[in-house]
C-alpha cells in the first residue's frame, strides 16, 4: 500500500493535534508524563508556572517570568492546547488552529532563546513552520471534516474560521 501524500500531510496533522491534546490533558489531569499527579490543573495548580517561573531563560525572560501563575495566561494556554489539538485531529478550523498553534510555539521558542542545540532553530519552530505548511495545503481535507466545515454557512460568511 502507497502512502500518498495527501494522506502523509494528515497523518501529520492528527499526529500534531494529538501532541496538543495530549499536553492538555497531562495538564488537566496530571498524568505524570510532564505533570506530577499532585501539579495538575484540577488540583487547583497552574499548568505555566513551572515552566514561565523556571524554565525560561534569555532576552525575554522577564517578559515571561512575569506571566507565571496568571490565571488568564493559564486558561488562554489550555484553552488553546484543548482547541488548537481537537481542530487538527478533526481536520476543522485549520486556519485559526495552525496560527494559534504557530503562535504559541513562536512564544515558547521565544521563551527559551537561545535554544538548546542550535543558535537559533529548535523544535518549536519546526512545529510552527509545519502548522502553517499544513494549513496551505488543505491538509484538513484529507481524513478530516475540512471540506464539510468549509461548506458550512457559518463559515462561508467567516472565513477566518475555515
Amino acid at each position: 500500500m502507497s502512502l500518498k501524500k495527501e494522506q502523509a500531510l494528515a497523518l501529520v496533522r492528527i499526529s500534531l493535534g494529538l501532541i496538543f491534546l495530549w499536553a492538555f490533558i497531562d495538564k488537566l489531569f496530571g498524568l505524570g508524563f510532564t505533570t506530577a499527579a499532585d501539579k495538575s490543573w484540577l488540583l487547583g495548580n497552574s499548568p505555566t508556572y513551572g515552566f514561565l517561573a523556571k524554565g525560561v531563560h534569555g532576552p525575554f525572560a522577564s517578559v515571561f517570568n512575569a506571566m507565571a501563575g496568571s490565571a488568564l495566561v493559564d486558561w488562554l494556554f489550555m484553552i488553546g492546547l484543548l482547541c488548537i489539538g481537537i481542530a487538527l485531529i478533526l481536520g476543522i478550523g485549520m486556519r485559526i488552529a495552525t496560527y494559534s498553534g504557530a503562535l504559541l510555539m513562536v512564544l515558547m521558542w521565544l521563551a527559551t532563546l537561545p535554544p538548546e542545540h542550535h543558535p537559533f532553530l529548535d523544535e518549536h519552530v519546526i512545529y510552527a513552520l509545519t502548522l502553517i505548511a499544513l494549513m496551505k495545503v488543505n491538509a484538513g481535507q484529507t481524513w478530516g471534516f475540512g471540506k464539510q466545515w468549509s461548506r458550512a454557512k457559518l463559515v462561508k460568511r467567516n472565513p477566518w474560521m475555515e
